[in-house]
């Protein structure tokens, strides 16, 4: 059986990454638990193929803030 090579570090971003894609955690939880910024964790979610769940909702809060 082959050894698994994951640094502490590699294992908590997969955590992460796993558990925002769940909608377990939130971007900011997530990134937070990865001990990385959101840009850093961003990029781990795009080699991991996850893509940021935004939607309508998300959408109309935004343009109600910006309507303020």
């Amino acid at each position: 059986m082959e050894e698994l090579r994951l640094s502490p570090l590699e294992l908590m971003i997969d955590l992460s990454v796993y558990l925002y894609d769940k909608e377990k955690l939130s971007i900011g939880q997530a990134k937070k638990l990865a001990g990385l910024t959101q840009i850093e964790f961003q990029k781990e979610m795009s080699k991991r193929g996850v893509f940021i769940k935004y939607d309508i909702k998300d959408l109309e809060k935004d343009l109600d803030v910006f309507n303020r």
